[in-house]
Order: structure tokens, then sequence, then C-alpha cells
């Protein structure tokens, strides 16, 4: 059964709540949990007139396709209530499909890996503590080199 990454995200309500609200129900919708990362705070990204985010990741198994998972990740966002209302704007939950095993996709709906994920670090930080070995199959390095490299470059130890 292929091995999938998601990165979560909340900064609207009782954000830890969402978070762990939305990851019940991918288990109520056929998703298998193996792994969820500590989660943290995080400033907004892009739009920063906003609350800040509380972001994790989870490591998990589908048995169906790619395209089904993402449509699992809107079907919760909505059950949740997400609108959206801008681009990188605020959201009681945000669900993205970041790794799907080896798997690069690229289109309209879907990009795998996720797009500029090796530029984030509220994506890469989580991502490295249940998954540091794994390799973006597009990039061929480890997300804790991915994540080491991001630091560096941004200054931070």
């Amino acid at each position: 059964m292929p091995i999938a990454y998601v990165a979560l995200g909340s900064n609207l309500g009782n954000k830890k709540e969402n978070l762990l609200q939305a990851i019940e129900l991918l288990k109520n919708h056929g998703v298998n949990i193996l792994a969820v990362s500590s989660f943290l705070v995080t400033k907004p990204y892009g739009v920063t007139d906003q609350p800040d985010f509380l972001n994790g990741a989870i490591k998990l198994e589908y048995d169906k396709s790619p395209e089904e998972l993402l449509e699992v990740l809107l079907a919760v966002e909505q059950e949740m209530g997400r609108v959206r209302l801008r681009h990188w704007g605020e959201r009681i939950i945000d669900l993205d499909l970041l790794l799907f095993g080896q798997e690069v996709i690229e289109t309209k709906n879907l990009v795998v890996p996720h797009k500029d994920m090796e530029n984030r670090e509220f994506v890469l930080a989580p991502l490295a503590e249940i998954a540091p070995q794994v390799v973006l199959p597009n990039r061929n390095e480890t997300i804790e080199k991915l994540l080491t490299n991001l630091r560096k470059r941004d200054g931070e130890k």
C-alpha cells in the first residue's frame, strides 16, 4: 500500500483541536494514519495580516490513487467548514498532499511533490520529524537535508 505524507495547518479557532479533528475525519474516510508529528506554531506565509498557524504533518497509507486521496483531503476540509476567501489566507483547516510514494504528478488539480515545499520550513520541520530519511523524488535529497539547507540559507542554526 502506498505511503503518503500530508501537511496540516490551522489558524482559526482552536487550532490544535482542528488538527486533531482532521486526523480523525481522515480515519473515517479510510485513511490509515501511521505517524503524526508534533505541532508547531508558525508565522503566516505569503499573507501576513492574519493569526499564526499551528502546523504538523502525518504519514499515512492509502490504497487508492493520489487523486482520490486529494478528494478525501478536500472533503475533510469542507466537512470542517473551510471557506476559501483569499489565497494563503485564514483557514480553519488546510490539508496538503506533500508526497505519495515516489510519484511525481503535475496535473491541473494536483502537484506532487507539493509545489515549493522545499522552501517552506513550516512544511519541512514537522515532516522531518516523522520522515527524515524520505527522499524528495524530484530533488534526490532527504527531507532532513532539505530542512538543513533551508535553515542555512535563511541564516538559522
